[in-house]
C-alpha cells in the first residue's frame, strides 16, 4: 500500500513548570533559558508559587516535561511533598524533577534523589547560566528518551490489542454465509478497527469497455455520505485504484484495493481519514489479507446455492408443466413462503431452506398418470385415490438425503396436503403435528391456486380469496399463517405482479 501523508507539523515546545515562592527566581530562570533549544524545540513555562498550586497544575496538565522544584516554600518540606505526590499519588513517573534549595542540608541529597526519583538536586547559588543550561538539557533529554520508550511500549500494546480485535473481527465476519452479510460485517469491523464513521465496500461487476459508476457494485455502506454514493471525484479515485492496483490515501478518502481470483476485485472506501498510521495500516493489511480468499469462498458457496435453487425451480417447472400450470407458480409460492416465514419470526437459515425447498412440494405428481393429472373435470373415487398418492411418492423420491434443503423438501412433499383439523392426507396429521414448513406451503399453495386461472376454475378476485382463506383458517389451514398472509397481502400481491402467468 502507498499513502500520501500530510507534512510533518511544527513541534510543540517543551513544557517546564517552575515551582518557587520567590517571583525573582521565576524571572531569572525564564530569562536565562529563553534561548534554549533541544531537538529544535524551545521551552514554554508554567508557574506555581506554592506546593499546593504546583499540585493543581500537575493534575491538570499531563505533558509537563520538567519541574524546577523549590524544597522550602509554605512548609520546610513542601517541595519534597510535591515530589512524593507526583510519583505516588499522581503516578507520574515521566516528568523529570530538578530540586532547588536555598538552604543546603535541608534535605539529605542521596536519600531524596533515590526515594523521589529526582533527576538532579542543586543549590540555587550554584545554578549559574551554564549549569542551569546543562541541567535542563540533561533532564529534558532523559524525559525525551523515557517518552520514546513509553511510546514504543504503547504501540506494542495497541498493536497487540489491535491484533486481538482483528482476530475477533475475522472470526465474526467469516461466519457469514452470504455476500451481503459478509460485506456488512467486514465493513463494521474495519470501521471499528480504525474508529471511522463513514465507509463503503464495493466490488467490480466485471470487465467492461466503458468505465463508469455502473462498473461498481456497492455491497455495503455505513454513515451518512453527502450526495451520490459514487460522486465523480470518488469515481475517479476508484478508477485510479483499479487501474494502478494499489491502495492509497487521497485527501480525506482512503481507497483500499483488494484483488481476488474471481476478477470482481473489492474496493474499500473510508471517508473522513486525515492520516492512516503505520500501525493501523498493518492492522488493516492483516485484517484484509484473508478477505479476498473469503470473498472467493463466499462467491463459490453462493454460486453452488444459486445453482441448487435454480435446479430445484426448474424441476418444479417440469412438474407444473405436466399439470398445465404456469411455471411461475413455483416461483410465487417460494416467495410467499419466504414472506410468511420471515413474518413469523423464523430464523434466516430456516427461511432460506423453506424458500428453496417449497418448489418441490408436488414432485410426486411426476408419477401421476396424465389421465388423472390432466383431467379437466372432477375426479372419481378411483382417480382421487391415485391423485392422493403423490405426497407419498414425493417422500419416496426425496427421502434419505442429509442435505437440509432436500430433507425439508421431503417433509413438505409428504405433508403439504395435511389439514389443520386432521382431515387431510396421507397421514391425517392435525395442528402442530404437521411440520411448520408444510403448514406455510399449504397456505401459499391455496392462495396461489385461488388467485390464478386453472384448467378447472377461473381466477378469483382478491376479496373473495381473503374471505375464503379466513373461512378455512383452523380447518384446512393454520390460522396463524393465514392471519400473517392477510396482514401482508400487499406484499403477496406484489410477488404476483413480479411473477405473472
Amino acid at each position: 500500500m502507498s499513502f500520501l501523508s500530510p507534512s510533518t507539523p511544527k513541534l510543540a515546545p517543551w513544557k517546564v513548570l517552575l515551582v518557587d515562592d520567590e517571583p525573582d527566581i521565576h524571572d531569572i530562570t525564564k530569562l536565562t533559558l529563553s534561548r534554549f533549544r533541544l531537538d529544535g524545540r524551545a521551552l514554554t513555562f508554567v508557574h506555581a508559587y506554592s506546593g499546593e498550586e504546583a499540585k493543581r497544575v500537575l493534575a491538570s496538565e499531563s505533558d509537563i516535561a520538567l519541574v524546577f522544584l523549590d524544597v522550602v516554600m509554605e512548609q520546610e518540606d513542601s517541595g519534597l511533598e510535591v515530589a512524593r505526590w507526583m510519583r505516588e499519588d499522581l503516578n507520574n513517573h515521566f516528568t523529570r524533577i530538578v530540586l532547588r534549595t536555598g538552604q543546603p542540608g535541608q534535605a539529605p541529597e542521596e536519600r531524596v534523589i533515590v526515594n523521589y526519583d529526582i533527576n538532579d538536586y542543586k543549590e540555587k547559588t550554584e545554578l549559574d547560566r551554564t549549569k542551569l543550561f546543562t541541567t535542563t538539557f540533561a533532564a529534558l533529554r532523559a524525559y525525551r528518551d523515557i517518552m520514546k520508550v513509553e511510546e514504543a511500549r504503547q504501540q506494542q500494546l495497541h498493536y497487540r490489542e489491535g491484533l486481538e480485535r482483528v482476530i475477533a473481527a475475522s472470526a465474526h465476519i467469516f461466519q457469514q454465509r452470504n455476500l451481503q452479510d459478509f460485506a456488512s460485517g467486514l465493513l463494521q469491523q474495519v470501521v471499528a478497527l480504525l474508529r471511522l464513521e463513514q465507509s463503503m465496500l464495493l466490488r467490480l461487476r466485471g470487465a467492461t469497455a466503458i468505465s463508469g459508476a455502473n462498473d461498481y457494485e456497492i455491497l455495503a455502506s455505513i454513515g451518512d455520505i453527502d450526495g451520490p454514493l459514487i460522486s465523480p471525484e470518488l469515481l475517479a479515485q476508484l478508477n485510479n485504484a483499479k487501474s494502478n492496483r494499489i491502495s492509497r490515501l487521497e485527501g480525506d478518502t482512503y481507497i483500499g484495493y483488494f484483488p481476488n481470483s474471481s476478477g470482481k476485485h473489492s474496493l474499500l472506501v473510508l471517508k473522513g481519514v486525515e492520516e492512516i498510521s503505520d500501525l493501523d495500516t498493518k492492522l488493516l493489511e492483516i485484517f484484509c489479507s484473508g478477505v479476498a480468499i473469503a470473498f472467493d469462498n463466499i462467491l463459490l458457496t453462493q454460486e453452488i446455492t444459486d445453482t441448487q435453487a435454480e435446479l430445484i425451480l426448474r424441476l418444479g417447472d417440469v412438474v407444473e408443466s405436466r399439470s398445465n400450470e404456469a411455471g411461475n407458480h413455483v416461483r410465487r409460492m417460494s416467495q410467499v413462503c419466504h414472506l410468511l416465514a420471515s413474518a413469523s419470526g423464523m430464523s434466516d437459515d430456516e427461511t432460506a431452506i423453506l424458500q428453496h425447498a417449497a418448489p418441490m412440494h408436488d414432485i410426486g405428481k411426476i408419477a401421476t398418470p396424465d389421465a388423472v393429472l390432466l383431467k379437466p373435470g372432477k375426479l372419481d373415487a378411483a382417480e382421487w385415490e391415485i391423485m392422493k398418492q403423490h405426497p407419498t411418492v414425493g417422500l419416496s423420491i426425496l427421502a434419505g438425503s442429509q442435505r437440509p434443503i432436500l430433507k425439508a423438501a421431503a417433509v413438505i412433499a409428504h405433508q403439504h396436503h395435511e389439514k389443520f383439523d386432521g382431515s387431510g392426507y396421507p397421514q391425517g396429521l392435525k395442528g402442530e403435528e404437521i411440520h411448520k414448513y408444510a403448514r406455510i406451503v399449504a397456505v401459499a399453495d391455496v392462495f396461489d391456486a385461488l388467485m390464478h386461472k386453472r384448467c378447472y376454475k377461473e381466477a378469483w378476485p382478491i376479496e373473495k380469496v381473503t374471505a375464503y382463506l379466513l373461512e378455512v383458517a383452523g380447518q384446512h389451514l393454520d390460522p396463524v399463517y393465514v392471519d400473517l398472509l392477510v396482514k401482508h397481502i400487499d406484499e403477496a400481491l406484489a410477488i404476483n405482479q413480479r411473477f405473472p402467468d
